[in-house]
């Protein structure tokens, strides 16, 4: 969960610079409306130096605030619909393949992932208890969860949750970085955002000699696409 030098800053907490403040605006999967991309462009120019970032993760920074805009800023990002929840500001790091659906690439259309991702994110009531193990809106602002197509451009970021597409419509759902991981198959009818939050929660207790009820691991083996090491698929969550 989120740490004392978790100071990652977001839309609703700034951090201070030598130009003035810094808002980073968490955009999921890099999609935006065009609406919402004219939106940060005033923004941009209106409240800050007139430059918009893009961060590695495809979120956006604006630079130069001005002290106390902080209100007004958010303000624009939630008419924008930039800004779905204030709890959840932070917690919506989500990266996704870039040319799914563009290029005829990969084994699905992530795109809809992302969306639905975002909606459960967001969705306070369902969040918490499909996580099981506290709050998703206390994870760190660098908590990263990643959707791939099935390309491995994005899995190979090895960000904290993974949902890669495969073959048949299926998917699997990797836990864990580079350095240590868990994969589950799920099956093609799987409510994947659910188990993408599921595997939130199993994340945060790594480190910890059981995991979560719903896991049942078959063997040992890195985790990855077409290797050993699989389970079965976490259960739907009322």
């Amino acid at each position: 969960m989120r740490g004392r030098d978790d100071a990652c800053p977001g839309a609703l907490r700034l951090h201070p610079a030598d130009d003035g403040s810094l808002a980073r605006i968490r955009v999921p999967g890099g999609l935006l409306t065009t609406r919402q991309a004219q939106a940060l462009g005033r923004v941009a120019e209106e409240l800050g130096d007139g430059r918009l970032d893009i961060t590695s993760r495809g979120n956006a920074q604006v630079r130069g605030l001005a002290a106390g805009c902080g209100a007004e800023l958010a303000a624009r990002l939630r008419a924008a619909g930039l800004l779905p929840s204030d709890r959840h500001d932070r917690v919506r790091n989500i990266v996704a393949s870039p040319l799914s659906g563009l290029d005829g690439g990969g084994h699905a259309d992530v795109v809809a992932w992302v969306r639905e991702l975002d909606a459960v994110l967001c969705g306070e009531a369902c969040v918490d208890a499909l996580a099981g193990h506290g709050e998703l809106s206390g994870l760190s602002g660098r908590f990263l969860f990643a959707l791939d197509d099935g390309r491995g451009d994005v899995a190979a970021l090895g960000a904290d949750v993974t949902l890669i597409a495969t073959p048949g419509g299926g998917a699997m759902l990797r836990i864990g970085g580079r350095r240590r991981m868990r994969a589950w198959r799920a099956s093609p009818r799987a409510e994947r955002p659910r188990g993408v939050i599921c595997g939130c929660g199993a994340r945060t207790w790594r480190g910890r000699r059981r995991w979560p009820r719903w896991s049942s691991w078959r063997g040992p083996g890195r985790a990855g696409p077409g290797r050993g090491g699989y389970v079965n698929s976490p259960p739907d969550t009322p």
